[in-house]
Order: C-alpha cells, then sequence, then structure tokens
C-alpha cells in the first residue's frame, strides 16, 4: 500500500490544503508533504493522529476492499435456452445487483415468459428484429434501434411478430429473471 498516496487523496477529499490538515493534526506542512511523497514515514501515533484529523481511523484507513470485477466477457455470461427463447445473463450473480441486464434472444412468432407485477422500472432497447410489448390490455410495438422504459407495475411480456430472430437487451431493477 502507498501510504503517502492514499493520505494526500483522503485529504483531498475532505478538500484540505496541506496548511489545513497541518493546522487539524498539529503537525507542519512540510512534514505531512514530506510524508505524502513517502519521503518519510510517520510513527503508528502520528499516522493515527493525522487519520483522525481526516476524518478516519487506522482500521478504516488499511481496510482493503477485494476490487469487484467490472469487465466481463461471453465466457463470463450464463445461458438458458428454452423452446421459444434464449435468455443470456450479461453479468455474473446479477440477482445480488440492483438490477438485472439480460440479452433476450426470441424466435420468430413467439414471446418470453411472463413478468408479473413488481415495484421496479424496466429498460429495454431492440438490438435486432421486431417484438411487441403487451402490457395490461395494451401492444406496443417495436423495431431495431428503439427502447422501452417502464415501471413494473403491470404485467407484461414480449412477443416476437417478426419472421426472423429478435433481441433485445433487457434491463430490470430489481432482478426479476
Amino acid at each position: 500500500m502507498d501510504i503517502g498516496k492514499k493520505l494526500k487523496e483522503l485529504r483531498i477529499q475532505n478538500d484540505l490544503t496541506l496548511n489545513d490538515l497541518a493546522s487539524r493534526s498539529e503537525l507542519t506542512k512540510g512534514f505531512l508533504s514530506q510524508v505524502e511523497r513517502n519521503l518519510t514515514t510517520p510513527s503508528i501515533a502520528t499516522l493515527a493522529d493525522i487519520l483522525e484529523a481526516l476524518g478516519t481511523n487506522l482500521s478504516e484507513f488499511f481496510h482493503e476492499e477485494e476490487e469487484k470485477q467490472i469487465v466481463f466477457s461471453k465466457q463470463d455470461f450464463f445461458e438458458d435456452e428454452q423452446d421459444d427463447y434464449k435468455i443470456e445473463w450479461v453479468i455474473p450473480n446479477a440477482q445480488r445487483n440492483k438490477m438485472e441486464p439480460i440479452l433476450l434472444t426470441l424466435k420468430p412468432h413467439t414471446r418470453s415468459q411472463e413478468l408479473l407485477a413488481h415495484q421496479g422500472e424496466e429498460f429495454g432497447y431492440v438490438l435486432k428484429g421486431n417484438v411487441t410489448l403487451v402490457r395490461g390490455g395494451k401492444k406496443y410495438k417495436l423495431k431495431a434501434q428503439e427502447t422501452f422504459y417502464m415501471d413494473g407495475s403491470r404485467s407484461h411480456y414480449l412477443y416476437n411478430h417478426g419472421s426472423g430472430e429478435a433481441k433485445v437487451l433487457w434491463i430490470t431493477t430489481p432482478p426479476m429473471f
């Protein structure tokens, strides 16, 4: 861990100058500058004083969270293929997140599973083909490069009314699939 760099980042996050931090921690600006540039190492007691002036403590400062994966490739996807459609979960374990993106592929003249009414919201982007969004008693026709955005207050599903395969990026919050 680069202690000096992390201290500088904390100082900047707190919108403090070296003078401000020196005043709060009762240390000199020169000493703090040397610490931030890793030219000197503070004692544990001095580091604790600096961290207190920055609104944190030794435990929080040295706690490093495991970096979460933010880029995913095709090898990370999980899929479920039914007779009429295929769902690809493009983010592993998305059910643990606040939203769930899937790629839905519908064969011609078939429909997706019906999503029952829920508290969340949904967004869809038609990547390929033509689909009909059936929501309550209404039908909305969409073609490639068109989108839908709605709350989940009514049951709904997608129907591929075209003669070719349809593909939709469908995002729900909370996760529904």
